[in-house]
């Protein structure tokens, strides 16, 4: 069953096109929705939930149309924005339980399932401090909460990770995993950052200028290919051990590319790969990987990129 499906979704403004005929259905699971800054990603958002009127095409949520229904949608989804919308005030508790109450739960379901989620986000032992003295890593983890303390079907994330460091990222990342694995609530997440989504989702939509390049599994995006990474030791004398493997591996008739340490080989079939192992091992020296490569997401969007039509404006230019 698709969670989010439009059909020829069209947002203009006076002097953009921000979505352009988008048609997409988007699964269970988590899926992530890619593309630089200005992409329309924020704006496919706002209509979901209807809180911006597409100029034409269709759009539903869980089944309701974005056009009729949309405070029904609010009721059924959970929102986390990407700007700063906390009030400082107030502690987490305070905010958190007050967005479940006004999703509908009473009093003491609101306390009970507001002490649940912060505990989830790992914000329970920070739960009575106020907000404005909380970290920007503590922050977006507020507004994950209230986004699932209503226990939604769906969650938006707009740029979750937006301001984090690396760590809080990753911690972040592994949250958002979890809102499926553990409770079975499916999640479309923004961001611009390719990698991010790769390790983190089931299914990928990539846009770029509004139109839709792509929408796959990510296993699909991230398919093995017919290239080997070899990484060997160094040699008994303690020197570099790359050179050597470089050399033998060419003169088995085999492409290959350097990285540092790395070798990326080129094979046609399946022998390649003792061809790779054996010529190595005659070498006498470690081999410290032996990996076949998989495409990234962010190989196959400059390829997309790289193959879209020109505009008209971009044509003259040239």
């Amino acid at each position: 069953m698709s969670v989010i499906a439009t059909e020829e979704l069209t947002k203009r403004y006076p002097r953009v096109t921000a979505l352009d005929q988008l048609t997409v259905d988007v699964p269970e699971g988590v899926t992530g929705l890619v593309g630089a800054n200005g992409a329309g990603k924020s704006t496919l958002i706002k209509i979901l939930l209807g809180l911006s009127p597409a100029t034409e095409g269709k759009a539903r949520v869980l089944g309701l149309d974005v056009a009729t229904e949309g405070a029904t949608i609010r009721e059924r989804v959970g929102y986390m924005p990407e700007h700063d919308c906390l009030p400082p005030d107030v502690s987490a508790t305070e905010f958190v339980m007050h967005m479940a109450r006004m999703s509908g739960l009473p009093s003491t379901a609101a306390r009970e399932r507001t002490a649940d989620t912060l505990r989830h986000v790992g914000l329970y032992e920070e739960r009575y401090r106020p907000i404005g003295g909380y970290s920007t890593g503590m922050k977006q983890r507020v507004k994950l909460a209230q986004a699932l303390v209503h226990d939604p079907r769906l969650v938006l994330l707009d740029e979750p990770t937006n301001g984090l460091d690396p760590v809080g990222r990753d911690e972040m990342l592994d949250l958002i995993r979890r809102i499926h694995t553990d409770f079975g609530i499916s999640v479309f997440v923004t961001s611009h950052l390719l990698g991010e989504l790769e390790r983190t989702c089931d299914h990928v939509v990539v846009v770029d200028g509004g139109k839709l390049l792509r929408a796959q599994a990510t296993k699909e995006f991230t398919r093995t290919t017919g290239v080997f990474t070899v990484e060997v030791d160094t040699n008994a004398d303690g020197s570099d051990g790359t050179d050597d493997a470089q050399t033998a591996l060419v003169g088995a008739g085999l492409p290959v590319e350097r990285d540092g340490r790395l070798l990326h080989v080129s094979v046609a079939d399946e022998t390649g790969y003792d061809t790779i192992r054996d010529t190595i091992d005659g070498l006498g020296v470690g081999l410290v990987r032996l990996q076949q490569r998989r495409h990234r997401i962010a190989e196959v969007f400059l390829g997309e990129q790289s193959q879209a039509p020109q505009t008209e404006k971009e044509t003259a230019d040239a």
